[in-house]
């Protein structure tokens, strides 16, 4: 039985994982997306992030590069255009809060993160569960 996509927020280091090693702990991430079993949510400011990281010469990338991760990511994501206030919750780094507030504005049902800071917010922003990548595959496996 084919169930509805679900949209979540997905953090930087999440999506540079899944984009970046082919064969990585997070590689499962990208066939998900691709055959609609995910939907990742992102925003214009969540995307400049994504860019901006892209673009870190340790990653050796260039343009090219890219631009074909990218096209690997960008066609399955649903862009959340609305606006995103800011959530009574704090994140204890300011760099994080960005991806719980678009979680929370977007009233996406997960928001994935390896980040600790944001972690450690789990159970407390409900209805919102914030899960670890392996936490997030283990809930989406039971969900199918």
């Amino acid at each position: 039985m084919n169930r509805d996509p679900i949209g979540a927020v997905l953090d930087t280091n999440v999506l540079l994982s899944a984009l970046l090693f082919a064969n990585g702990r997070l590689s499962w991430l990208r066939p998900c997306w691709q055959r609609d079993a995910l939907i990742p949510v992102v925003a214009e400011p969540t995307v400049r992030e994504l860019l901006r990281v892209l673009a870190y010469s340790k990653f050796r990338l260039n343009p090219a590069d890219r631009e074909r991760l990218l096209e690997d990511l960008l066609p399955w994501c649903e862009s959340w255009t609305g606006p995103i206030p800011a959530s009574s919750h704090r994140v204890r780094d300011p760099h994080d809060q960005v991806f719980l507030d678009l979680a929370l504005a977007a009233a996406t049902p997960v928001l994935v993160s390896s980040d600790a800071d944001l972690l450690a917010l789990q159970g407390s922003v409900n209805p919102l569960l914030i899960l670890s990548p392996a936490d997030f595959q283990a809930w989406l496996d039971s969900s199918r």
